[in-house]
């Protein structure tokens, strides 16, 4: 398998980098079943309600008859040729026995950071045939150089809200309509319709060029990278499904962990990433996911700091049980070796793998900075080292005053054992200060250890030996 990834990598030199279209899937029209409250397009004996407050955009593909219609305030039915609306004459209609009230549905939650919401199609509409190249979940959704198609002959609405201001796109096709400068998209955006198709706080912004940048651009949806999760977790209630291999990996860009492995490679200015994703290709035999991403780059592993551009490759198999990201991890394995064999050649300098397999002795491998810290060990060295160099800002400002610092001595432990109140924290008066010597009287009546502090009293001194002096 090697030697066919490798020779059949050199077949791919010239391979030119091609447009992704991802083309929108819901839509307003008026035949569509799912638009109705009943799971219907209505008939001829019911009355169709269009809520008054909501806007809407409806395209009507052929003639209807209808009992009763209340329309909304603000909206537009486009008629196809020949379509239209009739009052219903009482003539009977196969399949309309009784008459209901059809209600249209909600069409506000379609919201554009919905990644069930697109498609990956080719130039001229058509489905992409499922193959082993997926997107991670924030490349789901349209990328800043990606075109954008909404179906021909619909009618659509789309909420637009995101975390940006503007959403720039390369070009966007709306009723067969390619627009693909900022002045035909400036022009359209003036129409009747825009308002009702887009709605929401974002701005989108065609400006009709491609990534000048041969080892790829990233996608930008990383500002928006919570709502699309938040979109893609809904039904789910916001859990991620249980994955199969005990520490998923978490790949930029993705919502949920996987099994299988990672690939990150540090590239230089002579890497070419649409030449690397065909070369991969031809020996692959898992799915595989591969673009450039920004890692972000913090200090001690909490504080944001700068971002750095990798290329990010993903790969999961088929395999279930202990199975599950070995072929993964085998693949990855020789995505490694030939780094090491042609890496230079590429245009990559580094690469660095991560695995997580079924296994229970799999675990995380390849070159790959070490990440065991938690985030309380490093917040709490990062709080310490902050108190201590607040100290020593105040201490040489003169504003803290540092208590001194006693060295014990050998002999300070001698005196305390020998000293007669050592196991108390009492203080004493000093026996030998200011005073004179006591009558005999007094000494005799009180001993000298149970002396009042009102009555002046000697002590004598216990290391004073008169035998000495006497001779």
């Amino acid at each position: 398998m090697k030697c066919l990834f490798f020779l059949l990598g050199v077949l791919q030199l010239l391979a030119a980098a091609t447009a992704v279209y991802k083309q929108w899937i819901p839509n307003t029209n008026f035949e569509t079943a799912s638009n109705w409250d009943k799971g219907r397009v209505p008939c001829a004996s019911d009355m169709v309600r269009f809520e008054k407050h909501k806007v809407i955009s409806i395209l009507v593909g052929s003639p209807h008859a209808l009992t009763d219609m209340y329309l909304p305030l603000n909206g537009e039915f486009l008629l196809a040729s020949g379509a239209g609306f009739a009052a219903f004459d009482g003539s009977w209609d196969p399949g309309c026995d009784s008459g209901a009230t059809v209600r249209f549905a909600d069409a506000e939650h379609h919201a554009w950071f919905d990644p069930t919401l697109w498609q990956a199609v080719s130039r001229n509409g058509e489905l992409e045939p499922s193959g082993r190249i997926f997107s991670v979940d924030e490349e789901r959704v349209p990328c800043r150089y990606d075109d954008v198609i909404f179906q021909s002959e619909t009618s659509f609405r789309v909420n637009v809200d995101s975390s940006r201001r503007v959403i720039h796109l390369r070009s966007i096709s709306v009723m067969g309509q390619e627009l693909s400068s900022p002045e035909a998209w400036a022009g359209y955006l003036r129409g009747p319709s825009a308002p009702l198709q887009f709605h929401g706080n974002g701005t989108l912004q065609v400006t009709g060029t491609s990534c000048p940048d041969k080892s790829g651009c990233a996608c930008g949806n990383a500002p928006d990278g919570r709502r699309i999760c938040a979109a893609l977790l809904g039904a789910s209630e916001g859990q991620c499904p249980a994955p199969a291999c005990l520490s998923p990996l978490q790949p930029l860009g993705h919502c949920c962990g996987v099994c299988g492995a990672t690939v990150n490679l540090d590239f230089t200015p002579d890497f070419d990433l649409q030449k690397y994703r065909d070369r991969l290709v031809q020996a692959l035999l898992s799915q595989m996911a591969i673009s450039k991403v920004h890692k972000a780059q913090t200090f001690l592993g909490v504080i944001p700091r700068s971002s750095t551009p990798l290329i990010q490759i993903v790969l999961i198999d088929d395999g279930a049980g202990a199975l599950t990201g070995t072929t993964a991890e085998q693949l990855a394995a020789d995505i490694m070796e030939d780094i090491a064999q042609h890496g230079e050649a590429l245009g990559i300098s580094r690469g660095r793998m991560e695995v997580a397999t079924g296994s229970t002795f799999s675990g995380q491998a390849g070159n790959h900075p070490l990440n065991r810290i938690t985030v309380g060990t490093v917040l709490g060295l990062l709080f310490s080292l902050l108190l201590l160099g607040g100290m020593l800002f105040l201490y040489r400002k003169g504003k803290l005053r540092l208590p001194a610092l006693r060295v014990p001595r050998p002999w300070d432990k001698l005196e305390e054992l020998m000293s007669p109140e050592a196991a108390t924290d009492k203080g004493f008066d000093n026996p030998m200060y200011d005073v004179e010597p006591p009558s005999t009287d007094a000494g005799e009546d009180m001993p000298q250890e149970m002396a009042s502090k009102d009555h002046q009293v000697f002590y004598l001194n216990p290391l004073y030996d008169a035998s000495e002096t006497e001779t």
